[in-house]
């Protein structure tokens, strides 16, 4: 009798286990080398990202002919901006759209209107690119407004 209960949690434990095998296509262990963030500057200057970016708090040259850059990015945000998402937001930047702008200034059908770099940065412009951009976020924890209810 006692050995339906453990032979049903020694499946249980194995159907358990077997959900947190990551996959073939999990980032598990996935880690670029550090960047540096001037170089970044420079990568971020070169590739003209300045045309549709600004960063909170840095001034930037203007692109002769181009519009006002329109994405801000850097400055203050509630929660931190990881390596993971920022190298994500440069190689696939239709995997999530800028939030707070007009759909048609950042999108096309739903899919971003950012240059595709990936054929034309090294993957050191990319790691160095990611460094200058983190370095601009600064972590603050989030406000709430609580509503104090009369005794």
């Amino acid at each position: 009798m006692k050995t339906l209960p453990r032979l049903s949690l020694l499946f249980a434990l194995c159907l358990a286990n077997a959900g947190c095998n990551p996959g073939p296509t999990s980032s598990a262990g996935f880690r670029l080398p550090d960047g540096d963030a001037e170089a970044g500057l420079e990568a971020f200057l070169y590739m003209q990202c300045n045309q549709c970016h600004t960063i909170k708090g840095l001034e930037l040259p203007t692109i002769p002919g181009a519009e006002p850059a329109y994405v801000q990015l850097g400055g203050k945000v509630t929660h931190v901006k990881t390596y993971g998402e920022l190298v994500t937001a440069i190689i696939n930047p239709s995997h999530k759209l800028a939030t707070g702008y007009a759909a048609e200034l950042v999108s096309t059908d739903g899919e971003s209107n950012m240059y595709d770099y990936n054929r034309h940065m090294s993957v050191q412009e990319l790691i160095d690119l990611v460094a200058f951009l983190q370095s601009h976020y600064d972590v603050v924890p989030p406000q709430f407004d609580y509503r104090m209810y009369p005794r």
